[in-house]
Formats: C-alpha cells, structure tokens, sequence
C-alpha cells in the first residue's frame, strides 16, 4: 500500500509540474497599442513640392515594439520594457506613419517613399533620439520625445531643427505611458510638419 501509495502520489506531482510548465510556457496575454486615428488640426499652409520622406531612424534599443520606461528616481541610466505590453510596430514606423499621413494631406506637393523609386527634389530625414515614459518618483511619470529632423536639397542641408515634448501620464503604468507617448508624439509631429512646409518653401 505505500508503495502503491507512494507511485500515485508520484504521478500526480508529475501531472501537478507539467501543468506548470503548460501555464508558464503560454505566457501572458500581451496587449498591443497603436496612436489611434490622428486627431484632428487645423490646416498648415500646403506642401507644394515632392517631398521624399526616409524611414525614420533610431537607436537599436528602440527600434522594437517594446514599451519602455525610465526610473529616474531609482536608475535612470536603465530602461526598462513593460512584460505584457507592445506597440504594433516600432515607435520609429508609427511615427514616419503620422508624418506622411499630415505631409500628405497638407498640400499638391505629394510625398515619396524610399521605395518608390522616384525622385524629389527635397528630403526629410528624422532621428529618434528619445521615445520612453519616465518615472521621475514611484507614483509620477511623463512621456519624453525627441526628435531630430533634416530637410535636405540636392547635395545640400537646407535646415535642421531638433524637437522636444513632454507631456504627463494620467495613471503610473503601461497605459497611462502610451498615452501621454501618442499625445507628445502627435504635438512633436505637428511642430515638425509646419516647419518642414516653411523649410521646403525656402
């Protein structure tokens, strides 16, 4: 009997582990985001020439979907990724996104990607040097984004400007970050927008 009794309960420990591993092993469920349809502005005065519009860079660090955030009270040289939490794309593609969707609808000019293959005779390159929520004490953080953008002619820099925005997050977490991320990315992309148009004129 205790043999018997020893081999059942055996048995079950083994059922009782494979079960935890099945568990571990599907992980959490990861909710994804995206900046939602682009709100709504008044018009800026329109882009009357082609614009090629290159694929926005970044650091390999945030050229991912991963959602990062920043201790700054605790370590503020680590960023940290959310476990259950992505973006559909990289920030870089959601924001070379919103660009081309605003560039586009603001004028006759008509904008190009790299893969087109055509030719314009301005450019507009983009730097992503900051896209994280940061936690300045455990209960309080912000969104910061950075941009740095080039308007270019044939063989020449025509101007360059770099973008700061800030912008607070309403609740300590994964989606009060990407709140205040698509909010601080919007305003950053309708400062760059209008001074593009003005660069282009020149």
């Amino acid at each position: 009997m205790r043999l018997r009794s020893a081999g059942i309960a055996f048995i079950a420990l083994g059922l009782a582990c494979a079960g935890c591993i099945s568990n571990s092993s599907s992980g959490p469920e990861i909710t994804q985001y995206d900046f939602g349809p682009a709100p709504l502005r008044e018009p800026v005065p329109g882009l009357q020439r082609a614009l090629l519009i290159y694929d926005v860079n970044a650091p390999a660090w945030l050229d991912s979907p991963f959602i990062y955030y920043r201790l700054a009270f605790q370590d503020a040289a680590r960023p940290q990724a959310y476990a259950d939490s992505r973006w559909v794309g990289s920030p870089g593609e959601l924001i070379a996104g919103r660009v081309r969707g605003r560039l586009a609808a603001s004028g006759k000019g008509g904008i190009i990607r790299p893969a087109d293959g055509n030719r314009a005779s301005h450019a507009l390159r983009i730097e992503l040097d900051e896209f994280i929520q940061v936690f300045d004490a455990p209960g309080s953080s912000k969104a910061v984004v950075r941009l740095r953008a080039s308007v270019l002619g044939k063989n020449t820099l025509i101007a360059q400007r770099s973008f700061s925005v800030e912008r607070p997050a309403a609740t300590p977490d994964a989606e009060g970050g990407v709140r205040a991320l698509i909010a601080a990315s919007d305003e950053a992309v309708d400062q760059l927008v209008v001074w593009t148009i003005a660069s282009v004129k020149e």
